[in-house]
């Protein structure tokens, strides 16, 4: 299990609930590497995050700062979730 101490990344231009929004994506994250989680709640959250950060460009961005901080990788959890059909998602450390 990482440390926490590190901060997301987020646009100081976003509301309370975007930045809600966006952070609960990058938990989804955390806890695909850490202990596990829904493959259908982490879509969920993905699509709601896409809602908020519809530019690739700028998700890309967010991805690497948010590896950079973290050592998660948003991308390979998301790809992950698209192309498997388990149930549950659990990433093996990289």
């Amino acid at each position: 299990m990482q440390s926490q101490n590190y901060s997301y990344p987020l646009n100081p231009n976003w509301s309370t609930a975007e930045m809600e929004t966006v952070i609960a994506m990058l938990r989804a994250v955390e806890d695909a590497y850490e202990v596990g989680i829904s493959r259908e709640k982490l879509l969920k959250r993905y699509q709601a995050f896409k809602q908020i950060v519809n530019s690739k460009a700028e998700e890309k961005q967010i991805g690497r700062d948010f590896t950079r901080e973290s050592g998660y990788v948003l991308y390979r959890v998301v790809k992950q979730a698209q192309n498997s059909n388990a149930q549950r998602l659990k990433m093996v450390g990289d």
